[in-house]
């Protein structure tokens, strides 16, 4: 049996959520999949919006892309260095994240 892919997801006040995950899948697309609070992922993750922001605590992700630096620039919450659209982290086997969720979205 193939390990799965965990998401911990820290939320702003405090408490955790922790999701199974499907390789191959983002961080959003499991957040929005399993009701997480707090990300909204609004254009479904075709980069166009930036309401799936988050802060990357642990994880190997391929760098920022341009398009995603950019889109971080309209986030409602104030980017900070590790911040990330977690539409673009998307998981594999195996792969433990940790997230945290800003305090607005929108």
């Amino acid at each position: 049996m193939k390990p799965v892919p965990k998401v911990f997801y820290s939320q702003p006040d405090g408490s955790e959520v922790v999701v199974d995950a499907v390789a191959g899948d983002s961080v959003m697309q499991t957040a929005v999949r399993n009701g997480v609070s707090g990300i909204v992922g609004q254009c479904g993750g075709a980069l166009s919006c930036a309401t799936c922001h988050v802060f990357l605590a642990s994880g190997d992700f391929p760098p920022l892309g341009e398009d995603e630096d950019e889109m971080l620039d309209c986030a409602a919450t104030e980017r900070e260095g590790n911040s990330r659209l977690s539409c673009q982290l998307v998981l594999a086997e195996g792969q433990e994240v940790r997230v945290t969720v800003p305090e607005a979205q929108l």
